[in-house]
């Protein structure tokens, strides 16, 4: 989206991949739809009646509401907020029916007031077991923004390998393994190589959607 003065391919060499954000679909407690499948036939009945919120257009859990709509054929409203607290305040207050965001609204669910429907990831998240994942349910529909170390276009190999295995070492911290588990988030491990794989995997997943959806320019 939008011009940058460096290409997040070429310019840049990647380290380490070491966790990522996962997403969720939440929608408050008191709302009707019970599953996923619920959501998605109401949804499909009712074209354009049912909102969501997501922290930002072009954000990560924007596109990947986007591509779930895309794929099942909903028509939904997409209201943008700044982050996630907002939208959060916007479910409980009633002003989306629902939210696609990174799991800041586990205190929600945890309290009885907001429902996790399905979450967007490869596995489903430690703390909600009972909750499946899209794909699970049929949707095949992955999104988890990966967080990665990386450094300045043609680092040399040593210097790489020394980044790398220390912060693989420290992956193995019990302390760091413990923020993880509270923020819900995956131990997630790729090398250089497996990083700049994925990378070109996703740039062309996420610009064909972008594309997509019309928002190369914004």
């Amino acid at each position: 989206m939008g011009k940058l003065n460096f290409n997040p391919i070429d310019d840049v060499t990647r380290i380490i991949r070491y966790t990522g954000t996962v997403y969720g679909i939440v929608v408050r407690a008191d709302a009707p739809w019970k599953t996923i499948q619920d959501f998605v036939k109401y949804i499909k009945e009712n074209p354009q009646k049912v909102s969501y919120g997501s922290p930002g257009v072009g954000n990560t859990a924007h596109l990947a509401m986007e591509e779930f709509v895309a794929l099942t054929g909903m028509q939904m409203v997409h209201i943008p907020y700044k982050r996630g607290a907002e939208t959060n305040a916007a479910l409980l207050g009633g002003h989306v029916d629902s939210v696609c965001d990174s799991t800041g609204w586990s205190p929600m669910v945890d309290a009885g007031k907001f429902r996790l429907l399905a979450t967007l990831g490869e596995k489903r998240i430690a703390r909600y077991p009972q909750v499946p994942t899209l794909k699970e349910v049929g949707y095949d529909v992955a999104f988890q923004a990966p967080m990665e170390i990386a450094g300045p276009k043609n680092l040399p190999g040593p210097i790489v390998k020394k980044v790398h295995d220390a912060f693989l070492k420290a992956m193995g911290d019990p302390e760091y393994q413990a923020v993880l588990k509270k923020f819900d988030m995956p131990m997630l491990y790729f090398n250089s190589e497996d990083c700049e794989k994925a990378a070109l995997k996703e740039l062309e997943k996420i610009g064909k959607l972008v594309h997509k959806l019309g928002l190369q320019n914004k």
